[in-house]
């Protein structure tokens, strides 16, 4: 059995893991966006590809700012309210990147 400061140094290291990727796929969603601009400037599938890209780079800011939030929180119940929240949201932000690849493949295909 796991003690309770073993049970909350791992969910913090997990915390810092999610805070790091995030980050780094907050600048590939703008990469995307500009990336997406250049090549498919006349098509009109275009904008729903850099629409999805952006609500991703949102979803993905956003876990960061929970991530950050429950580092700094000393309340336990909010630091779990908040990784529990970071959880949800970062899966989220994982599908529809999945997502908007699709939409990407689409219409370069």
């Amino acid at each position: 059995m796991t003690t309770p400061a073993t049970r909350e140094a791992r969910e913090h290291e997990l915390t810092l893991h999610v805070f790091s990727i995030s980050a780094g796929l907050v600048g590939v969603c703008l990469t995307g966006l500009g990336l997406i601009k250049v090549i498919t400037q006349r098509s009109q599938m275009g904008t729903l590809a850099d629409d999805l890209l952006a609500g991703d780079a949102a979803l993905f800011m956003c876990c960061c700012f929970f991530a950050f939030w429950s580092f700094k929180t000393r309340h336990t119940r909010l630091r779990q309210m908040l990784r529990n929240v970071l959880d949800g949201l970062f899966m989220l932000a994982l599908a529809l990147m999945v997502g908007v690849c699709g939409v990407i493949v689409y219409v370069l295909v």
